[in-house]
């Protein structure tokens, strides 16, 4: 239920999007912290002292939510702070180190990625934020068992494999891996 800490430094676009299903559930129980904890955590944790740590967790999500009006859409900040940087990262790539595999797998995705931000309402929004928008929407489709047609799942494809890599490079990026200062 609570994020395991690590995930974050091991797959960031993964710990990201289970943030966006950790919002997504708390919206749909009204950012109501009681229902959060009758609901959704009381079923899964029996253990008393658990279900307290993770109530914790869950007051501080629900909270921020309501301070920051999120009720309908947008992010918590660790959310936001962490797509700008790889919102940095990604431009970095592309600029600064001249990532040639990076810029490939850009051009690859570009053409369905724009379409997507069409498609989606997210015209304005950045590349790494349409990403990973992208790769929810595709979770969300799987849970309802939708169908995804081929070319869409081809597109899905493109993307994914573009944030494995900028995740892999943001794993990077933290362990103090990367050279910025290379050219």
């Amino acid at each position: 239920m609570r994020p395991n800490s690590a995930l974050q430094t091991e797959n960031v676009a993964e710990y990201l999007l289970y943030i966006f299903q950790i919002e997504a559930l708390v919206r749909t129980l009204d950012l109501d912290i009681s229902r959060v904890e009758n609901e959704l955590l009381a079923p899964a944790f029996a253990d008393p002292a658990q279900l307290q740590y993770q109530l914790s967790w869950y007051q501080g999500v629900v909270v921020e939510m309501q301070q920051r009006g999120l009720q309908k859409e947008g992010h918590l900040d660790q959310v936001e702070e962490i797509m700008m940087e790889l919102i940095y990262l990604h431009n970095t790539l592309l600029t600064i180190l001249n990532d040639e595999k990076y810029k490939g797998l850009c051009e690859h995705a570009h053409e369905s990625l724009q379409a997507f931000k069409v498609k989606s309402n997210m015209a304005n929004r950045h590349d790494v934020e349409v990403l990973l928008h992208a790769m929810f929407m595709k979770l969300q489709l799987k849970m309802k068992k939708q169908e995804i047609s081929p070319e869409t799942e081809a597109a899905f494809d493109l993307f994914r494999i573009q944030l494995a890599y900028l995740s892999k490079n943001y794993q990077r990026m933290k362990a103090g891996e990367l050279n910025f200062v290379q050219n």
